[in-house]
């Protein structure tokens, strides 16, 4: 396993859509070991591919119940709000409050390749939608009108 570089805003890699994964090989697994590894060494709960500057739909997680990989996730339903402040390990210095569902199912293959579902409250929720948010290219800041984006400079939260 190996350390990643972490891309950080306003790196163009951050703005990139990720691709569909077709199978998942060694090269994925590797990949995800490897991305679990460089979020727990940034004192993460999640990270995608995109975040160290490659365009796969993987995602790790764990948000203390232990590490979750998923590919090719897909958010298939969600129930009710949460506003809470963000950050992020590609945007650091900043925390944003954002309103996200508090209750999501998701859709995804597992390291293994096999279809695999699963619904998640609170901080996972709040991951899931932070991290699918980089397969798309969208940051945290996004989220912000251009004032705002010029005025917020928090540093007190969670990196997502």
């Amino acid at each position: 396993m190996a350390k990643l570089k972490i891309r950080i805003f306003p790196d163009p890699d951050l703005r990139v859509k990720a691709d569909k994964v077709e199978s998942v090989g060694q090269a994925e697994k590797d990949l995800l070991a490897d991305m679990a590894l460089t979020m727990y060494l940034s004192q993460g709960v999640g990270l995608a591919a995109t975040q160290v500057g490659i365009s796969k739909s993987l995602v790790v997680i764990d948000v203390g119940d232990g590490l979750i990989k998923l590919v090719n996730p897909i958010i298939t339903k969600k129930e009710g709000a949460q506003v809470s402040e963000e950050g992020c390990l590609s945007v650091p210095g900043e925390c944003i409050k954002i309103k996200r569902a508090k209750i999501v199912v998701v859709n995804f293959l597992n390291e293994d390749g096999e279809p695999s579902r699963i619904k998640g409250e609170g901080l996972f929720a709040k991951a899931v939608q932070h991290e699918l948010d980089h397969l798309s290219g969208k940051l945290i800041i996004d989220y912000l009108n251009p004032i705002k984006k010029l005025l917020t400079r928090t540093k007190s939260c969670r990196r997502i």
